[in-house]
């Protein structure tokens, strides 16, 4: 019966392990392999060893892009966490009326594709027809019209708030699950010891979530390193005005699909791997490392 039961098991298993080998290992495999090649033409790749990462490495383009990636994530995440957390706080710990109906509202945005909300952002801050423009200068707060993406803080400030708006919501609710599975009886008990709001978000709330924004940071980590669609559908893939939206993924889309060396994208990929990893590990280590110690 047990040689049965995983007959069957593997069985299951199989289309799992058959899509994973095919779809997910076989071009991690083969992307590295295509790192350490240069293409000759669209057919012929020599290998060439290290030689794509060192010029990766002195390739201004590249950390330039890093930087437009770091920049544009930090000024989303930060307030994507603290409003996250102040609303996960008020909806769980105040038992707000309609806490259900507002999760769901500040969710709403997250199922909007994200090319669909870089096009609608493109066309309010159009300098010649935009809603924008055209509502300022009706008020008179504005004398003309002005090219808001023409300013590279303005364009990183405006993908930044995009990727605030739609994922803010899903940061809340994955914040109030984790203050949701914090026991009752602790809260209860620091109420009872004297404990005001302030050091029951401190000392209890804080502390114990600390699982749960580890995810949040690791995953918006992940997921602002990858940056794309709304660089991509705001420049159509040029990354201006002055490059400031020249993110890591735009960039490697750029080498591998435009300029067809798909050698130097792969490496690019690889690039970016290794500093996702890096930082993951450094959040981990900055989060739990103290508890560690005092262990």
């Amino acid at each position: 019966m047990e040689k049965k039961r995983a007959k069957w098991g593997l069985i299951f298993c199989l289309p799992f392990i058959l899509t994973f080998l095919v779809f997910q290992l076989y071009p991690i495999i083969y992307s590295f392999y295509l790192s350490l090649t240069f293409q000759e033409n669209s057919r012929n790749f020599v290998f060439v060893g290290f030689d794509n990462y060192k010029d990766l490495i002195n390739d201004k383009t590249f950390w330039k892009s890093v930087g437009n990636t770091w920049k544009i994530w930090l000024m989303n995440f930060i307030p994507q966490l603290i409003f996250g957390l102040v609303l996960a706080i008020l909806l769980t710990q105040y038992k707000i009326k309609g806490a259900g109906f507002f999760r769901a509202v500040f969710y709403l945005p997250n199922l909007i594709t994200v090319a669909s909300m870089g096009v609608l952002f493109l066309a309010l801050f159009d300098w010649q027809t935009g809603s924008v423009n055209n509502a300022l200068v009706d008020l008179a707060i504005l004398k003309e019209k002005v090219n808001w993406m023409s300013s590279p803080s303005f364009a990183q400030g405006i993908t930044a708030f995009i990727q605030w708006l739609m994922w803010f919501g899903y940061s809340s609710i994955l914040l109030t699950a984790g203050i949701a599975a914090i026991p009752e009886e602790v809260i209860e008990s620091s109420v009872i010891d004297g404990a005001n709001a302030w050091k029951r978000l401190t000392k209890i709330t804080l502390p114990l979530l600390k699982p749960t924004m580890l995810y949040v940071m690791v995953t918006s980590l992940i997921g602002g390193m990858q940056i794309f669609d709304i660089p991509m559908t705001l420049t159509k893939g040029s990354g201006e005005p002055s490059k400031s939206l020249m993110t890591m993924v735009l960039y490697l889309y750029n080498m591998a699909f435009k300029n067809n060396d798909l050698p130097y994208g792969a490496t690019i990929s690889y690039g970016i791997f290794v500093i996702i990893i890096f930082f993951s590990l450094i959040f981990f280590k900055v989060i739990y490392g103290k508890e560690e110690k005092s262990a």
